[in-house]
């Protein structure tokens, strides 16, 4: 796929995925964004920032209702690309980018 292709948020990592209706939320990390700035795992549970790498990593990549606004914040607070974050939660059931959104529409912000 080239850069100037457009990525679906659902091409990304969803192979072994469980079903939409358990776990209907998902993260795309850009982990070779992450700088170890700390902020997601300060802000959730589902995030921790290993000492061995110096970046973070989550516990679970799908995730339910309960799970979904920690994930958000932790995705809102990323300082990494300039403050538009490198931890992008999606919306399994419309294939839309909840946070960090930069653009505004719901696309898949990544930058590979």
């Amino acid at each position: 796929m080239s850069d100037d292709e457009i990525r679906r948020a659902s091409d990304v990592g969803s192979a072994d995925a469980p079903p939409v209706e358990e776990k209907p939320y998902k993260l795309v990390f850009e982990a070779n964004r992450c700088f170890g700035a700390g902020k997601c795992a300060e802000v959730s549970d589902n995030w921790e920032l290993s000492i061995a790498t110096g970046i973070a990593r989550p516990a679970a990549y799908f995730f339910g209702e309960d799970d979904l606004e920690h994930n958000l914040r932790a995705a809102e607070v990323c300082p990494a690309k300039k403050g538009e974050g490198c931890i992008h939660v999606i919306d399994r059931r419309t294939d839309e980018e909840l946070a960090p959104d930069p653009r505004g529409d719901g696309t898949l912000s990544v930058d590979w």
